[in-house]
């Protein structure tokens, strides 16, 4: 029978699985709607679609590497014990597996990646929300390929860092890596901080000052806004900060001693930028009982 797209319209209607679950549901029942959406049922897939628009700010950053290969991929579910379900915790270190071995660069593209199983990503996923009960989304990737010293860390499942150096060895990559985890700095160097922000904090820094030092020599003001400047522009450069593990010196001087530079940097956290939904259950319930 020929599996027609209003046949799998009516079953996604029915079920709200996703397209190519029903249309695979329907060619392996030989068009029978019924039979095709009991089999939906019975493999947790129906209904899977319908938790698509609830928020989840919740989940994981897993990774995969292998030498200059490396990729993070950020899988969100719902809540934090769902994160810490063994079967989301299988299914996200098979998508960072999958990402790495299929070298794709955009989540869209990973999604149509195959796993060991056979299944694809976005069909796994799908899986996944059946038996856990919560929306799960693979938000996000970055990967890395290169012939330089690549470093991939992952802090306590939730924030994950990719770092390429070139030069120095793979024990500076790594506690690189981990510094750019603690302390997320915007840029890397000085000269990849925009102008503009450097202009608005020059700006500030002389609407602070008093007007007694605002009376002082033009170069002698200038010395003083440049210091407060180079002192702002290093909180907010890899470059500038103190290095997490020696903080009696700075990154720069860290990576000069080893003949180094930082060729990139990528951190992802986990639900950054997702706007959380606060739950008040108290007040749910006493507005449904009239009390509120």
């Amino acid at each position: 029978m020929e599996i027609t797209a209003s046949l799998v319209k009516e079953l996604r209607e029915r079920t709200g699985a996703g397209m190519m679950e029903c249309k695979k549901a329907l060619s392996e029942t030989n068009g029978d709607i019924d039979a095709a959406a009991e089999a939906l049922r019975k493999s947790g897939l129906a209904k899977a679609d319908k938790k698509a628009d609830r928020v989840a700010a919740e989940g994981r950053i897993a990774v995969a590497q292998d030498g200059g290969k490396a990729v993070l991929v950020e899988i969100n579910s719902e809540t934090d014990f769902v994160a810490k379900d063994e079967n989301f915790l299988a299914f996200t270190d098979a998508v960072a597996k999958a990402a790495l071995a299929s070298g794709v660069s955009d989540v869209e593209a990973l999604k149509a990646a195959k796993l060991p199983s056979g299944q694809t990503v976005e069909e796994a996923r799908a899986a996944v929300i059946a038996k856990v009960g919560e929306n799960v989304q693979v938000r996000r990737m970055v990967a890395i390929n290169s012939d330089n010293n690549v470093a991939a860390y992952v802090h306590g499942g939730r924030i994950g860092v990719l770092v390429e150096v070139k030069g120095g060895d793979s024990d500076l990559a790594r506690g690189l890596a981990m510094h750019v985890a603690a302390m997320n700095p915007p840029h890397i160097k000085a000269s990849d901080v925009p102008a503009d922000f450097v202009a608005k904090e020059k700006e500030i820094e002389l609407a602070k000052m008093s007007d007694k030092d605002k009376n002082k020599p033009a170069d002698i003001l200038e010395k003083i806004i440049s210091g407060k400047i180079a002192k702002i522009v290093n909180e907010v450069t890899l470059y500038g900060q103190p290095y997490v593990l020696d903080t009696d010196k700075n990154v720069e001087a860290v990576l000069k001693a080893a003949g180094a530079d930082v060729i990139s940097s990528q951190r992802l956290a986990v639900g950054e930028g997702i706007e959380k939904v606060v739950e008040d259950y108290a007040a749910e319930v006493m507005k449904q009982a009239g009390l509120a």
